[in-house]
């Protein structure tokens, strides 16, 4: 079989990107999947990515639908004093999310994870590496203290999650009306405190 000639700039181009990062992600996963590997995919130059997408994180949220770009959204809580990180945390996610067009979104990734493994496996390692990683090196002092335990802090980080999954679940999958109408401050208000307590320890 001859190779393929790689495709120029475009519409088409950037199509045949998106598809070839969806077929890569769901047999490589996220952590296996390269940009690299992606143009090869495509058939195109791996510059021709990069200029479509500014790295891994922004393609595969596009082949994931997210509403936000989610490392955008993790400078934001970066960048929020650790007083404030339950509260900026639940904020972000629900500005992401809440959108009818983000509902659709939220519900769709879920259930295509709940059914098929490589899915699954996909989200599983974005969160892990492009979220919940990055959430844990914000959350280690910067004034010399001695650093938290890693292990200590990722199971922190992750129970946040898992309450902000289990509210978007409530929210948009199941939509029980309590949560479903609430308004976004008043799940602010309450749910911040909580992933505070998460996130950031009492001597924190």
């Amino acid at each position: 079989m001859s190779p393929r000639g790689r495709r120029p700039g475009g519409e088409d181009t950037r199509a045949a990107i998106i598809g070839a990062a969806r077929s890569e992600f769901a047999q490589r996963g996220y952590d296996g999947t390269s940009l690299r590997g992606v143009a090869r995919e495509a058939g195109v130059d791996p510059k021709l990515v990069h200029h479509y997408f500014d790295g891994k994180t922004e393609l595969f949220a596009e082949v994931m639908a997210f509403p936000a770009n989610p490392a955008v959204l993790v400078e934001q809580i970066a960048a929020a004093p650790r007083a404030q990180l339950g509260e900026t945390l639940a904020r972000a996610f629900l500005t992401a999310w809440d959108s009818p067009e983000g509902r659709e979104r939220f519900a769709a990734m879920f259930a295509a994870a709940a059914a098929h493994e490589e899915h699954a496996r996909m989200v599983r390692e974005f969160v892990g590496r492009e979220v919940l990683h990055r959430v844990v090196e914000t959350m280690q002092p910067r004034d010399g203290t001695a650093p938290q335990s890693g292990e200590s802090l990722e199971l922190r980080v992750a129970l946040g999650a898992a309450q902000l999954v289990g509210m978007g679940m409530l929210r948009y999958v199941v939509k029980v009306p309590a949560v479903a109408d609430a308004t976004v401050e008043e799940v602010v208000a309450i749910l911040g405190p909580t992933l505070q307590h998460h996130l950031v320890p009492p001597s924190g």
